[in-house]
């Protein structure tokens, strides 16, 4: 009976120590085994096996990426502006074992470092350049912070600034000075949209005032040809007269002189302010005017060649208004 007792306590024992020398790694986190208090090897995720009363668990390391919060802070400016700035971490362990033996409190030694290095990034730079430049405090950070953090087996992945507040009279000087910025270029394209408008408006009129001078230019033209022409018809038609002059036609004269009488007397008469129109006493010399050109005009036609008649058919020419017989009857 005594025996049983022993051999079931001998049992617990031993299944105790060999589920304690049974070790299960979750994905994701590496833990460092010790033999007497020295760091002996790392524990990948899985199944693996300790030395009892020998070998124990060290530390139990988080490998996945972590993300840090930088707590905000008051930093001066390189211009003595107060800026009060905040900013995120994110940090990888990448040896468990340098990060478990090398550094004590991890977490709070990465906070600490990126405090100190925003503020000398920051304290480097104007107020202007710390708000518009957040992409270069970002890569100097992570600049000098990945290589500090180096050594404890930690790989800083990138750092953010969360968020970048000036004082308050400085953020109502920036305002404003946006406004009159705003109000500057919206004065500048309201000029530049006159100036094109005025631009346009002279560029109009001057095709206009070229297009009229042309115009005037083809006009003057045309009254110089007609007034060429009626030259020209008026010298043709004194030629003429003064044909007919030379060879004793006395019909010309009359001819001439009537309707230089007749022009004369048809403005005398169309004039808009002659509200009284003279009519010459003596008539007779107008008639006898008419009757001469008449008389010319007979002449005139006199003197014309016959005219076949059309169709082939015979009509009797005349001559002078008298019907002349065809030869032969």
């Amino acid at each position: 009976m005594g025996f049983a007792v022993v051999a079931a306590v001998f049992l617990v024992l031993a299944l105790v120590v060999a589920l304690g020398a049974i070790k299960i790694v979750p994905q994701g986190r590496e833990y460092t085994v010790e033999r007497f208090g020295r760091y002996m090897r790392t524990l990948k995720p899985g199944i693996s096996f300790l030395t009892p009363f020998v070998e124990n668990i060290g530390r139990r390391i988080n490998m996945m990426e972590q993300v840090l919060d930088v707590p905000r802070q008051d930093v001066i400016t390189k211009d003595n502006v107060s800026v009060q700035v905040d900013a995120i971490v994110f940090i990888q362990v990448m040896d468990a074992a340098a990060a478990a033996y090398r550094i004590t409190n991890l977490d709070f030694a990465i906070t600490q470092l990126t405090m100190t290095n925003l503020r000398t990034v920051v304290g480097n730079m104007e107020l202007d350049e710390v708000l518009s430049q957040r992409d270069q405090i970002n890569t100097r950070l992570l600049d000098v912070i990945d290589q500090a953090t180096s050594p404890w087996g930690v790989k800083v992945a990138r750092i953010e600034i969360k968020d970048l507040q000036p004082p308050p009279d400085i953020t109502n000087a920036m305002a404003r000075q946006m406004k009159a910025e705003r109000e500057r270029r919206a004065v500048i394209t309201e000029a530049d949209g006159e100036k094109q408008a005025a631009i346009t408006v002279a560029e109009g009129q001057k095709q206009s005032a070229i297009l009229q001078a042309e115009g005037r230019r083809e006009a003057a033209f045309r009254d110089a040809e007609a007034r060429e022409r009626s030259a020209q018809a008026e010298a043709k038609a004194t030629e003429l007269v003064s044909t007919a002059i030379a060879q004793g036609d006395v019909n010309a004269i009359n001819y001439f002189i009537a309707q230089k009488y007749v022009e004369a007397f048809g403005k005398l008469a169309e004039s808009p302010q002659q509200k009284t129109v003279i009519v010459p006493a003596d008539m007779g010399s107008l008639v006898g005017s008419i009757a001469g050109i008449a008389e010319l005009v007979k002449a005139a036609q006199a003197e014309q060649p016959p005219i076949p008649p059309r169709g082939g058919g015979s009509r009797p020419a005349t001559r002078g208004g008298t019907a002349v017989p065809p030869a032969g009857s």
